[in-house]
């Protein structure tokens, strides 16, 4: 698999990454739905068969299980990966989740997560969210503290907008973003992608295939079937009217996919893989045989004749939903 350098580390990722969100189940308020802790497992071993040298996790997705899951799954592996997790969500008996960025939550944060991924080290430790807002200096100071401890080796932050990442930058150099970025989130173009490209900040794009929506296999009726505990049933990009508008879309980029042999998922990688200041693009499995497809879009690239079809497609879509494509829609808590 193609492999590119994060930001200004000396770590080497592939440019797909495993990433654990649905590994959480649904005993929590983001939840994808019941989930097998075995075929968690199964996929995390598939993934790192196929190449695949990092994964990306938190805390917060299923409460601990995620991490939970992964630290099992790699017990007789951690030296082939690159480990990434994250701070700044916690919960409470009631299993109700809060924010907190200040250094006595973050410190105990990085022990809990340690235990439960049962390392000695985390790679990238990244900030989840910019929450609390005025305790964002004081969370990213304590980040610079445990990567001076040798508690973690690097630092990242996930979700930040332009100016919260400026704000990090200038009191310690940031390893990483990560945000949200797939043909229909195009948010980070404008500003977050050129500003990482000038001070050598890796991105790591999450939702590449919009939770499924770009994997050209979702239908209204599946829509229509998902769980009470899958978050995507109270999100606007699998209702109407966005819905609709969304499977039209795919419909026509699937003609692009199918004149070049590959399905959907892999259009949609490739496209985002584009970007040269892209460093990797996380994509979630939870059941053997879901990373496999994906796997082969590593290192492939489209003509120029295809992105700009694609990019006449994508505009059409924008124009009938722009606030879809908005930097203000939070669709979900990854």
């Amino acid at each position: 698999m193609e492999k590119r350098f994060l930001g200004n580390s000396d770590l080497e990722l592939t440019t797909i990454g495993l990433g654990t969100w649905a590994m959480g189940g649904d005993d929590w308020a983001f939840g994808w739905g019941p989930q097998d802790d075995e075929s968690s497992r199964r996929s995390v071993h598939e993934a790192i068969d196929g190449g695949i040298n990092w994964i990306d996790t938190a805390p917060v997705y299923g409460l601990g299980r995620s991490e939970q899951v992964v630290g099992a799954a790699i017990r007789d592996r951690r030296d082939e990966l690159v480990i990434a997790t994250k701070c700044g969500r916690v919960w409470d008996e009631t299993r109700t989740i809060g924010k907190r960025l200040n250094k006595a939550s973050i410190k105990k944060e990085l022990e809990d997560s340690l235990e439960r991924l049962r390392i000695e080290q985390i790679d990238l430790y990244q900030m989840h969210w910019p929450e609390p807002d005025e305790e964002i200096e004081e969370g990213w100071s304590t980040i610079v503290e445990l990567i001076n401890e040798g508690k973690i080796r690097y630092g990242g932050v996930s979700n930040f907008s332009l100016e919260q990442l400026r704000r990090v930058q200038a009191i310690h150099p940031v390893t990483s973003l990560q945000p949200p970025y797939s043909m229909f989130r195009r948010a980070i173009e404008s500003d977050l992608l050129p500003y990482c490209q000038e001070n050598g900040i890796g991105v790591l794009a999450y939702s590449p295939m919009q939770a499924g929506l770009l994997t050209g296999k979702f239908t209204r009726e599946r829509a229509a079937s998902l769980s009470e505990t899958d978050w995507r049933k109270r999100n606007p990009f699998f209702n109407e009217p966005q819905l609709s508008v969304n499977l039209d879309t795919i419909e026509s980029l699937q003609s692009i996919a199918e004149r070049n042999r590959l399905t959907m998922a892999q259009l949609a990688l490739i496209w985002i893989l584009r970007e040269p200041v892209l460093t990797a693009a996380i994509v979630g499995a939870r059941r053997p045989g879901q990373i496999g497809e994906t796997l082969k879009a590593s290192g492939v690239g489209l003509s120029n004749s295809d992105l700009e079809e694609i990019e006449s497609i994508l505009r059409q879509r924008e124009e009938k939903v722009p606030e879809m494509s908005g930097a203000q829609l939070r669709p979900q808590q990854k």
